[in-house]
């Protein structure tokens, strides 16, 4: 008998801790969704704003808020209720969105790099190198990269056949964990996964690191201390948060499997999942004096009318 539904097993029960994990996952969630929606909303209307780095990090916030989405809101549920259930096409729907995804920011953080890499290293070529049409098209690469990724391994896992056990050990439906349920030949799913998670994350991973060595080299450069510091500790969070986002997808999906290592691989995909579109905002955009401005703007704009709405 085919599966018709999937049992996600999640972190297992805490018991008295449950409602206090998922506080904790829905302030994440709450945190995520504000800082993304906000940074799309501020790139949107901000002329100011309306520049290559913002408009990848407008891009990189749109892909946290539909990443997060995918993922947290099903996971806080099964901290609440026993409901762990997913349909058949809800589980496939999650896996292809998720792929998407995560294969979308691995190239577009990549591209983030090298923007700031041409920005501080090379500010005389800027403009030439990073025009509207270029910034367009290296955006397009990543969700396009993404998109046929997702396509290819979502076609190739809908041909496996799921007929025995219907438990996902994960906290989503992911591949590996659906690959393990499978009753028939994966090995082509397997190489696949493994290609694609090589080339999605490897590549990727390498420019990033290179473009802020780059960036640091010249960071050191600066003759003033004060500038130096901020521009290295701004750089230095980048660099961390990238690290952890392309360190753990590596480990996860790259290093040999075994069931020994299935809990510990949760809390890495933990790195990748949620760690980023609650970081990202904070690191990339949240602290800068551009956006900054750009608030207390709209601010200005919006508080004035409630408060005399408030006095009718």
């Amino acid at each position: 008998m085919n599966i018709t539904e999937f049992i996600i097993l999640g972190f297992g029960n805490f018991g008295q801790w449950q409602s206090i994990i998922f506080f904790i996952f829905l302030v994440f969630y709450i945190v995520a969704m504000a800082g993304n929606i906000l940074i799309v909303i501020l790139v949107a209307i901000d002329q100011r704003l309306h520049t290559p780095m913002y408009f990848f990090l407008g891009n990189l916030s749109c892909l946290e808020t539909c990443y997060i989405s995918n993922i947290l809101p099903k996971m806080m549920v099964g901290f609440l209720t026993d409901e762990n259930t997913i349909s058949f096409n809800g589980c496939f729907l999650q896996f292809f969105c998720f792929g998407l995804l995560v294969a979308t920011e691995c190239y577009l953080l990549s591209v983030m790099s090298y923007d700031r890499y041409l920005a501080i290293c090379k500010p005389l070529h800027y403009a030439t190198n990073m025009n509207a049409r270029i910034c367009i098209q290296l955006a397009a690469f990543s969700w396009i990269n993404g998109l046929i990724a997702a396509l290819i391994l979502l076609s190739l896992m809908l041909q496996l056949t799921f007929c025995g056990q219907n438990e996902i050990n994960h906290y989503f439906c992911d591949t590996l964990p659906l690959i393990k349920l499978s009753c028939s030949d994966t090995n082509l799913v397997e190489f696949t996964s493994f290609s694609f998670t090589f080339v999605f994350t490897l590549p990727p991973f390498i420019l990033t690191v290179t473009s802020y060595i780059y960036i640091i080299i010249t960071i050191l450069r600066i003759p003033s201390t004060i500038g130096r510091k901020k521009a290295f500790s701004t750089c230095s969070s980048h660099l961390i948060v990238v690290s952890m986002f392309y360190g753990a997808i590596m480990i996860v999906y790259l290093l040999p499997k075994s069931e020994a290592l299935s809990e510990v691989s949760k809390v890495f995909s933990l790195l990748y999942t949620v760690l980023p579109p609650v970081a990202n905002p904070l690191i990339y955009s949240l602290r800068n004096k551009e956006v900054k401005d750009a608030m207390k703007k709209i601010s200005k704009k919006f508080i004035p009318f409630r408060f005399y709405r408030g006095q009718l």
